[in-house]
């Protein structure tokens, strides 16, 4: 069997109905009632029924996909599916990813990602911070470009942009205050960019406006237990693989107000030999990135029985 990895993904592929295809798997079902007793409340109704407006508040988005992808990777291994070499998460995929190595049980992880995603949602005001997209120009211009439209605010206006989330060599991520993360977007397409997209969420994620975020995870996190990880994990924020606890938490405090050093992650598990990277969860987007990022690694996904058969059959 090739070596390979798995990586978790974070918000943005949540939908409605998205465990439907599994059925009654008995793996699902176990993660699914683990859940909702660790939260007090029925999860999986909510991502049976939604609506789509709940799925999507971030108090609700970032503890439904922990617990689709883990009912994705027990599923996996109760197929028989071997152990990756190396794990990782994008942002939120994270903490999927160090529940899959053991350093967290989804009892612990489901509510510390809700109160991750309220310490996140009160950072900021809701419509005082944005999010925004830049396609088609790399990572180095969009971080002078941000630089650029800082510099366009008086001096302790509060207003800031900085590059965020880095996904591929074409893409980067921009948050921030409202105002700035406009400008940016205005200055950046006039450079070169092809697009700049607003995202839709409710708070500048990964930005040094998350700070506040940051210091009540860190609280938060000093009365949780961790256990060494059983498979290494590469972090976001700086793209190593501590084995250490107290360094596993700080940096996922770190990481709530850092950035999303996604492009280097991948070539990190590249680094360590793997022929392949396969998405563990909701969608397919960090299979795409794996691939722009990387071409020569081959990469799949699993979301579904028949999607599992799939990558079994591929890395045979």
């Amino acid at each position: 069997m090739k070596s390979f990895a798995f990586v978790f993904p974070g918000q943005g592929s949540q939908a409605v109905g998205m465990l439907d295809a599994w059925g009654d798997h008995p793996a699902v079902r176990e993660t699914l009632a683990e859940a909702s007793e660790a939260l007090g409340e029925d999860v999986a109704k909510l991502i049976r029924e939604g609506p789509k407006e709940a799925l999507a508040l971030t108090t609700n988005t970032q503890p439904v996909m922990l617990v689709a992808a883990i009912a994705a990777w027990r599923a996996w291994l109760s197929e028989g599916g071997a152990k990756p070499a190396v794990l990782a998460g994008h942002s939120l995929g994270e903490y999927s990813a160090l529940v899959a190595s053991g350093v967290l049980s989804l009892s612990q992880a489901a509510p510390l990602v809700r109160f991750r995603a309220q310490a996140m949602q009160q950072a900021v005001p809701v419509g005082a911070g944005a999010m925004a997209a830049i396609l088609g120009m790399d990572a180095a211009k969009v971080i002078a470009g941000c630089g650029e439209a800082g510099a366009t605010f008086a001096a302790g206006s509060g207003e800031v942009v900085e590059a965020v989330n880095f996904n591929d060599p074409m893409q980067t991520v921009i948050a921030g205050s409202k105002a700035a993360v406009e400008k940016a977007c205005e200055m950046l397409k006039a450079s070169g960019a092809k697009r700049a997209l607003p995202l839709p969420v409710s708070a500048p994620f990964h930005s040094s406006l998350m700070k506040p975020a940051a210091d009540a995870l860190r609280a938060k996190l000093a009365d949780i237990e961790f256990a060494a990880p059983q498979i290494p994990v590469v972090n976001n924020i700086d793209v190593a693989a501590p084995t250490d606890p107290a360094r596993i938490r700080d940096a996922l405090v770190r990481q709530a107000a850092g950035p999303v050093r996604w492009v280097e992650t991948v070539q990190a598990l590249q680094a360590r030999g793997v022929a392949a990277v396969i998405e563990c969860g909701p969608g397919k987007v960090l299979a795409g990135m794996a691939k722009r990022i990387a071409p020569d690694l081959a990469a799949g996904a699993i979301f579904d029985p028949a999607s599992l058969a799939d990558v079994k059959q591929q890395l045979a």
